[in-house]
């Protein structure tokens, strides 16, 4: 297990760094950079202006220099001009001589926001803590209605139950989130029909979290993945249903129920726990359309607004935080699934 580890953490190591550099060089590509100088020293800006703004700000650098100062592995760049020194590590107030001489990602500084006017960092940690707390009541809801939607279809493969929760959740899957948001909104929010259950934003939820200002987007967001992580664990426990074991168990005069609860539904929810591990990236990065959709200012309204206003800073501190969630719950997901099912073995 230990040289397992070690080798799928070396693994996410370079993973992490081929997807952060490309990203690096998205964000840093020449007309990204002109925008960029252009939004900071004026529109109005000739070339030979911008290429003097990129020169002292350390964009005229090489890329990979670039990015290991970005980093944190590169010595950050320093400047003196009219006997002034700037420099990526120095700050305003503090002697250059004590600045240090690394300063990236990992020793915690992430760059400043050029649009937001604040360190990465903080932004980062604030929208994050949003973004979590509606992940954390999405998975209250979807992960019990999956599974349970998935074992009760699949205990009795084709009966008018099993093909009723079957089109519920294949509808559900296949309804994206800013439609089933939408006709949320417009029956429950709305006084087109004049339910006005709910509040069809959640802005108010950024302050304080209530039932009728949080339901529907967590509700927008739930409908979408209780549908996969259901048909996954109703083709898992149909499959389990038809095991040998539980035939002999059957003949040996043990009850549905205890077949179910005591056989089947153990090894049923082997399969869905990757499937369930797996909604966590989704729900870091797919819930842009739904924080938008609400004004829920969150993780993916916060990559929204870099994206479009090329904050590049604030894009690259976003992809590595996608980044470091897809790849430690796809560790988890392999580890847990080890301890799961005993019939795998790790040579």
């Amino acid at each position: 297990m230990a040289l397992f580890l070690m080798r799928r953490v070396l693994t996410m190591v370079l993973t992490a760094l081929c997807l952060t550099f490309v990203v690096f060089f998205l964000t840093n590509l020449p007309p990204n950079l002109e925008k960029l100088a252009k939004s900071e020293a004026g529109s109005r800006i000739s070339d030979a202006e911008v290429a003097s703004w990129l020169e002292k700000n350390g964009h005229g650098r090489p890329l990979l220099v670039r990015y290991g100062e970005w980093l944190g592995v590169v010595p950050g760049w320093t400047r003196e001009e009219d006997g002034k020194a700037t420099g990526r590590c120095l700050t305003p107030g503090v002697d250059p001589a004590e600045a240090p001489r690394f300063c990236g990602v990992l020793q915690g500084n992430w760059g400043y926001s050029s649009f937001f006017k604040a360190p990465v960092g903080e932004k980062l940690r604030y929208h994050l803590s949003l973004t979590g707390v509606l992940m954390f009541w999405v998975i209250v809801l979807m992960v019990p209605a999956s599974l349970l939607i998935g074992v009760l279809a699949g205990m009795r493969e084709g009966s008018k139950l099993d093909r009723s929760l079957s089109t519920f959740s294949i509808a559900s899957t296949a309804t994206p989130e800013y439609v089933s948001g939408v006709i949320l909104i417009f029956v429950f929010a709305s006084s087109a029909v004049g339910l006005k259950w709910f509040k069809g934003t959640a802005t108010a939820a950024m302050d304080g979290v209530t039932f009728d200002n949080f339901f529907l987007p967590v509700l927008t967001i739930a409908l979408y993945g209780v549908g996969y992580i259901a048909r996954m664990t109703r083709a898992s426990m149909t499959e389990v249903m038809t095991a040998q074991y539980i035939r002999t168990a059957r003949l040996k005069g043990v009850s549905f129920g205890g077949v179910v609860m005591k056989h089947a539904l153990r090894n049923a929810l082997i399969a869905p726990f990757t499937v369930i591990m797996l909604q966590f990236p989704w729900l870091l990065n797919g819930v842009v359309i739904v924080e938008t959709l609400f004004n829920y200012k969150g993780f993916g309204w916060t990559l929204v607004q870099a994206a479009g206003n090329n904050d590049i800073q604030l894009l690259l501190g976003c992809s590595v935080v996608a980044v470091a969630v897809v790849l430690v719950t796809q560790l988890i997901s392999d580890v847990g699934y080890v301890f799961l099912n005993p019939r795998i073995r790790i040579s």
